[in-house]
């Protein structure tokens, strides 16, 4: 038939191709040739069997059917149906539906080559497809000990892709040689990246947990996402949760031989991230306030009024202070600086309701402030620091004190002062105590 159709038409060059002797992954089989037509218009002709076009027809389900209970086919439908059962192999292998999709177009790629091993065995393999790829198609041992490859008894490469007609040997290794991870990067063919990944799964679990904790590690400080000891293991339960992973460590295994990929993962781990710092609890501060509720501070023109001290900017007695008047409760004191209070002074209807205030020096009396204190983490830091304190005959309120990242501790400490020079020097003396990095008033 196909010499008939050359002698009626003018073939194409290098349009001709065989699908009997080397069939497609998918079990199709055809002569196919483009020829030029009356008027110069290429037309392609497609030649092939009854048998072969019920295949190309109905699939691979139907031809099974076909097939049922004719004897001697067992083995050549097992063959054909290869190719099913690689699908559904790398569809139980992976955890996006992404893959599965992307696999099943590479296999199905319309152009292919077709390279010979040493001994003359066809093996057929998508456009694009490298010398990886050919070592693995023809077994996953052989794939696993590669380490060079010849083609035409010349050595190249083990990113070379693969030509039609090429003689293709690959070198081979060690026993115990195992392939790259890079390799994950190179190869085109769905089944080289399943062979792979199973060998990394299998054989080097604890690389890929150390492997998966970096790079996810890596990705996070990248992102900007940090944790303390605590946050850390609930997060990383429910990252694992959300990927459908039985544990952490599964998790981590799954990232290092690449059945999870973080670019992938990167909106949950941002979702996870957000949910964990809105429901943790944020750290109580201690309004600054007095003792006393309105003794200590002198407002002019105003007698016996209510006092309390602005949250924006906590005025200590020592501190230049204004009073703003407010509708329904009496004065509110803000040192002089505060960016609210300057603010709120360039408005002309807030003119007649700021006065002037000053400290009545005659009142000794204690107020309350807070200090957070940076330090590094050690044993006996909080003892130091409630000794320092107690020398100076300081009141201790509140002390509270946790680990923070890089080694380091974070402590908040309520004192009674006076003034702030009695603050300030209170501050210079636990910069002393050793391991203290920092001392600010909250």
């Amino acid at each position: 038939a196909l010499g008939l159709i050359h002698d009626m038409y003018h073939p194409l060059p290098n349009r001709f191709k065989d699908y009997i002797s080397t069939p497609k992954p998918n079990g199709y089989q055809s002569l196919h040739t483009t020829v030029i037509g009356r008027e110069a218009i290429p037309f392609e002709v497609q030649i092939r069997t009854w048998d072969m076009d019920r295949m190309a027809e109905y699939g691979i389900a139907a031809h099974w059917k076909y097939k049922a209970g004719i004897t001697g086919s067992s083995d050549k439908l097992d063959e054909r149906l290869a190719w099913v059962r690689q699908l559904l192999e790398s569809q139980r292998s992976s955890a996006d539906a992404t893959d599965l999709l992307s696999d099943i177009k590479s296999d199905l790629l319309p152009e292919e080559v077709f390279a010979f091993t040493p001994r003359g065995d066809v093996i057929n393999l998508p456009a694009g497809a490298t010398a990886i790829d050919f070592a693995y198609a023809i077994h996953s041992a052989v794939g696993n000990r590669m380490i060079g490859a010849k083609v035409n008894n010349r050595i190249v490469p083990i990113d070379h892709k693969v030509q039609t007609g090429e003689i293709i040997e690959i070198i081979t290794g060690s026993e115990n040689r195992g392939p790259s991870r890079d390799w994950l990067n190179i190869v085109k063919t769905s089944e080289a990246k399943n062979k792979i990944r199973n060998w990394f799964k299998k054989e080097r679990r604890e690389e890929n947990i150390q492997e998966g904790r970096d790079a996810l590690e890596r990705e996070m400080r990248r992102n900007l996402m940090t944790l303390t000891d605590e946050q850390h293991d609930v997060f990383m339960e429910a990252l694992a949760r959300r990927n459908r992973c039985n544990s952490v460590e599964e998790m981590y295994a799954a990232i290092g031989y690449g059945g999870l990929q973080i670019s992938r993962m990167l909106p949950k781990l941002k979702e996870e991230y957000t949910k964990l710092q809105a429901t943790e609890p944020k750290p109580v501060t201690v309004e600054l306030k007095r003792m006393h509720s309105s003794d200590g501070v002198i407002v002019e023109g105003i007698d016996n009024c209510p006092i309390k001290f602005a949250k924006c900017c906590s005025p200590l007695p020592g501190d230049e202070i204004i009073g703003f008047v407010t509708r329904g409760f009496g004065v509110s004191i803000h040192k002089r600086d505060c960016a609210n209070a300057r603010e709120s002074m360039r408005h002309p209807e807030n003119a007649d309701r700021w006065v002037r205030a000053y400290w009545d020096e005659a009142e000794k009396e204690n107020y309350k402030a807070t200090l957070d204190i940076v330090c590094m983490d050690r044993a006996n830091l909080v003892s130091d620091v409630a000794l320092a304190l107690g020398d100076m005959r300081v009141p201790i309120y509140s002390l509270t004190a946790r680990a923070a990242e890089q080694g380091r501790a974070r402590m908040g400490v309520t004192v009674g002062i006076t003034n702030t020079e009695h603050l300030n020097s209170v501050v210079a003396r636990l910069k002393k105590i050793k391991d203290v990095v920092s001392v600010t008033r909250n």
